[in-house]
């Protein structure tokens, strides 16, 4: 399928590396290179980075809103993008380019934690179990039908950074599931179901009991206790898209 990819931090890097994989990739949309580091120099993103390795096409507008930065897209001419973590509001006129519309991994099992860091909240509110989603997107907010949903466990040492790799890992897969199901036609929008998220819904089934302690000690990995495996571990970290890592003195 001729795919076309909108996505900016390291969360993105599994799906578009699947899709390279499996699709044709025509191009990437990626956000413009952003000071980083104690220097505040230009750094390029990670999207961009593995877009650049396979020279693919790419686009950093700083907006989608002027027709002239919407017309290299629409000369891609894919059947569908894919938006993980872009971080750009992607208007109207972009939704409808796409003959299949465009399609977002959230990193929630939704409507449960709709809107920024899904990740960071289903770990402060104690849940057990959270997934990913794969929607079609409309103008909304994390809105649109749902194409399908994969769940995860949340184990008792899980931290911000290793669910947040773990999530990357299942939504590249249930990405991959549902762009099979949509090419075989065996694969129908179900309406989303509409709700708010709430830090500790009363009733839900899935949060544990004495979930909020041990939540609130996993998130003293911020603090700067070591953590093992991967370094993102090491904290609760910010949005998607805006990770912060405790690093001893700084913040970078």
């Amino acid at each position: 399928m001729r795919v076309a990819f909108a996505g900016t931090p390291e969360f993105a890097l599994p799906a578009l590396e699947a899709l390279l994989e499996h699709h044709d990739v025509v191009g990437v949309l990626t956000q413009p290179d952003r000071p980083s580091g104690r220097g505040r120099h230009l750094s390029a993103s990670p999207v961009k980075i593995l877009a650049a390795a396979h020279r693919l096409p790419l686009l950093q507008p700083e907006s989608l809103r002027d027709p002239q930065a919407r017309a290299p897209l629409a000369a891609w001419d894919a059947e569908v993008l894919i938006v993980v973590a872009y971080g750009l509001i992607l208007p109207p006129e972009v939704l409808k380019l796409p003959r299949r519309g465009c399609l977002n991994i959230h990193a929630s099992l939704l409507p449960r934690w709709r809107g920024a860091a899904p990740v960071q909240r289903a770990i402060l509110a104690g849940d057990q179990v959270t997934g990913v989603t794969i929607m079609t997107m409309d103008e909304g907010l994390d809105t649109g039908p749902i194409l399908l949903k994969r769940e995860i466990g949340i184990g008792a040492h899980d931290t911000g950074g290793s669910l947040h790799a773990a999530l990357a890992r299942l939504g590249a897969a249930a990405l991959l599931a549902a762009l099979d199901g949509l090419a075989a036609g065996t694969l129908a929008p179900q309406p989303e179901v509409r709700g708010a998220h709430r830090l500790e819904p009363p009733g839900s089934e899935h949060r544990a009991p004495g979930a909020g302690l041990r939540s609130l000690a996993r998130r003293g990995d911020q603090f700067g206790r070591r953590a093992p495996a991967d370094p993102l571990s090491r904290g609760v970290s910010g949005p998607i898209g805006c990770d912060r890592v405790y690093k001893r003195r700084e913040i970078s």
